[in-house]
């Protein structure tokens, strides 16, 4: 019951007033006519919804930020046109080269590595993760990325996993380039998916699909498969499950707060004065989000590495999460909200819909019974 007044508390710290919307004429009417703000009182859920036709919170949770225009006189103009000029026509040209080469080494040294030394798993391991993190380090050179990292590196010890904040799928490459984690994450089409089934596979990573329902056990039983090995390399999760603006923090999925382990906290905040990192994948494909980083003046953003965290006595997994929630959104300035991100992929569920209709049905009721 606490736990509901807590959600619904936070709720109504982000629902705005709906009264601040309301023409002046509404609210101050003769007596005996009907008033917007007394249709507004008659439920919860009439306010609720009108709360989420003016401003819905979780639809921000996922919605880009365009900056504001500066460009907006005769003197600037001129500026604005310039660092077009620069950016594509000097930088750009530039990091794809950079890129260029950086794949050339790579896959020249990788598929060596992996085909001779299939006899030497330990030697062969360590080149590779050496290798991919070698090639992250040249996808962030080629956004001009500025990352500025707190707290010790990530190291290899059985019965740990790390949980990140989730922005974009460069996430992934970010904390990649200083640490070669296994990762947990949506299978993609295209090229990424062709990187995912070859080369990230040789690090552990683990794959699944949100519409198959049986991934759920097969991704839950490979978790703590990897998480007991002495030998694996260090796990990430995201546990929002989805791209979060950088803005506020969804609920955090439970399974990876119960698997009796330490779970290590990794903050990360994008600073939006060159680029909004974040990657809305419902209106550009992940190849056009790189060519918008590529084309941006830089990437800038921290990484904290946060102190491991473990399952309290008396605690549950869905409080561990939340309280280890607490601890990254604190850390990035980051605003919780009390949402389920998987709402993005599918509706919500009969049994939620069943609650809301009973709740109205019951206001309603009991309105009428004063009457």
């Amino acid at each position: 019951m606490n736990k509901l007044n807590t959600s619904s508390s936070e709720l109504d710290l982000d629902r705005p007033n709906i009264e601040d919307y309301l023409p002046s004429g509404s609210i101050q009417e003769p007596h005996g006519t009907l008033r917007l703000r007394d249709l507004l009182d008659i439920s919860p859920t009439l306010t609720e919804a009108a709360g989420a036709i003016v401003d819905d919170s979780f639809t921000r949770c996922f919605k880009s930020n365009p900056p504001e225009p500066w460009n907006w006189n005769i003197y600037l103009f001129p500026l604005w046109c310039l660092g077009v000029v620069v950016r594509y026509g000097l930088l750009f040209p530039s990091r794809v080269l950079v890129l260029t080469i950086g794949w050339i080494i790579f896959l020249s040294c990788y598929f060596p590595v992996h085909f001779l030394l299939k006899g030497h798993d330990k030697l062969r391991k360590k080149l590779e993760r050496g290798l991919v993190e070698l090639i992250c380090s040249f996808f962030v050179g080629s956004w001009t990325g500025v990352v500025k990292y707190h707290g010790p590196r990530p190291s290899i010890r059985p019965k740990q996993i790390f949980v990140a904040n989730h922005t974009s799928m460069i996430d992934f490459i970010v904390l990649e380039q200083m640490t070669a984690f296994a990762v947990i994450m949506q299978k993609h089409p295209g090229w990424v998916g062709l990187l995912q089934s070859t080369i990230l596979e040789s690090l552990g990573c683990i794959w699944f699909n949100r519409s198959e329902s049986k991934d759920r056990e097969i991704v839950a039983r490979k978790l703590r498969e990897h998480v007991h090995g002495a030998d694996n390399n260090p796990l990430l999760v995201f546990p929002e499950g989805t791209c979060v603006n950088n803005h506020y923090t969804v609920m955090f999925k439970k399974g990876a707060f119960e698997l009796g382990c330490t779970v290590c906290p990794i903050a990360i905040k994008y600073n939006k004065i060159f680029v909004d990192a974040f990657w809305n994948s419902r209106k550009q494909s992940f190849t056009t989000h790189l060519l918008q980083l590529m084309t941006s003046w830089a990437v800038v953003c921290d990484v904290w590495y946060l102190e491991p965290q473990n399952l309290k006595p008396g605690e549950t997994p869905i409080e561990f999460a939340e309280r280890v929630r607490d601890i990254i959104s604190v850390r990035a300035g980051l605003k919780k909200v009390p949402w389920d991100g998987y709402l993005k992929y599918s509706r919500p569920s009969p049994k939620h819909r069943e609650r809301k209709q009973q709740s109205f049905a019951e206001s309603v009721l009991r309105r009428l019974e004063e009457r």
